[in-house]
């Protein structure tokens, strides 16, 4: 993939509907980098995952608010809701984009940051993302960018504290999916970055091999914030993705 291309070089042959989940402490703003890049054959709806409480609240926003023959675009969080859904209902899902998640779940150390954070939550006001947890998310070279660090900053603090704390409480335990993946019959697009440090590469390369109609894209110069990061290389690989199997 060309990080340069344009988005006049990028076309499909028809209109194409793409449900767009986002992921913790996010909402429309995590695509607003993205859209401007994609073809105006593919039109955008979003998925309000923000006004779930729990797990079982999100995924009936992901049911209620995606097509009855989805193409999901899920990123972190939303991401392993949409493998949720997929996997519920093959019949409703027709492709699927997962952007910087992994089917195992939070890691252990993720967890015990999201105990640590939730800890000092419910003692102190909220304040918006901590430099130091800003870092974990984002490349090094865009922390100082107001477009991407000052986007998620101000998600954060819209969203607010009570936001964070059902997020973090919804998404602790979920189940490990990875030997469901032979169970997937559409196509998915498994999209993570180099520099990742929530997502690792590794396991994404190791992942999307176990996905019958699966192809990867691994992405340079971006943290965990993909869309935000590197809108046009993710912009290519979608379109690349859909003119795949839209033929």
């Amino acid at each position: 993939m060309n990080p340069a291309m344009k988005s006049s070089d990028l076309s499909t042959d028809a209109a194409l509907r793409i449900d767009l989940i986002p992921g913790t402490m996010c909402d429309d703003r995590l695509w607003h980098k993205l859209l401007p890049l994609l073809p105006a054959t593919i039109t955008p709806a979003f998925v309000p995952l923000y006004k779930g409480r729990t797990r079982a609240q999100m995924a009936a926003l992901v049911a209620a608010h995606s097509a009855p023959a989805a193409h999901l675009v899920g990123f972190s969080m939303g991401a392993y809701l949409a493998l949720e859904h997929a996997l519920a209902h093959p019949d409703r899902v027709r492709s699927l984009v997962l952007i910087a998640t992994s089917g195992r779940g939070l890691r252990p150390e993720e967890k015990e940051r999201r105990q640590r954070t939730m800890a000092a939550l419910e003692k102190h006001a909220f304040a918006g993302m901590p430099m130091n947890q800003l870092r974990s998310f984002v490349h090094p070279a865009h922390l100082d960018d107001a477009s991407i660090a000052g986007t998620i900053q101000q998600m954060a603090l819209d969203l607010g504290k009570a936001t964070m704390l059902a997020q973090f409480v919804a998404s602790m335990d979920r189940p490990d999916l990875m030997a469901r993946l032979t169970e997937l019959r559409c196509p998915v697009l498994v999209v993570g970055a180099e520099d990742d440090q929530m997502v690792g590469a590794a396991e994404l390369r190791a992942m999307a091999p176990l996905v019958p109609r699966g192809s990867l894209a691994i992405l340079d110069g971006s943290g965990h914030m993909i869309p935000l990061e590197v809108p046009q290389p993710l912009a290519t690989a979608l379109v690349t993705f859909y003119g795949a199997f839209s033929h």
